[in-house]
């Protein structure tokens, strides 16, 4: 792997990051209903963090002598995370959260073997902290979906 799949990587994580925090923003607006509010409440707090992420890469590839994308680069790719049609349909804004979480894992763990393979300790390791952000949403959200489950 070269240094052009590690910077290919950071451009697609920044834009996914880009792109949970306005699933998310969304979504905790259009959810309704008592059981939604802890979900909400979550996704707000994750907004902050997604935002500081976007923000870390960027940061990265402005080291790397590259520009984060702007939004003509920008194609949707979480249709899972999309508002659900009955805004009290909280699974399915629940089951979207994990399949956005894996994804990143995905691209997370990706990164840090072409990093590796790049010799370019700095990005495998900022990779490594954001994988561990994205696992514990990710287990968060595997709580929630728990809880769904059994009511």
């Amino acid at each position: 792997m070269t240094d052009e799949t590690v910077t290919e990587l950071l451009r697609r994580a920044y834009l996914d990051e880009m792109e949970t925090v306005l699933n998310y923003q969304t979504n905790a607006i259009v959810l309704d209903g008592v059981r939604a509010e802890e979900i909400k409440d979550s996704l707000r707090q994750d907004i902050q963090e997604e935002l500081t992420h976007a923000d870390q890469i960027g940061q990265r590839l402005k080291q790397l002598d590259e520009s984060p994308p702007g939004s003509a680069e920008f194609e949707a790719r979480q249709h899972d995370l999309q508002p659900p049609e009955e805004s009290t349909n909280v699974l399915s804004v629940i089951d979207g959260v994990l399949a956005a979480e894996e994804d990143a894992i995905e691209t997370y763990r990706s990164l840090i073997d072409a990093a590796e393979a790049a010799d370019d300790p700095v990005t495998e390791d900022l990779a490594v902290t954001l994988l561990a952000d994205e696992e514990a949403h990710r287990t968060e959200f595997r709580g929630f979906k728990k809880e769904y489950m059994r009511e």
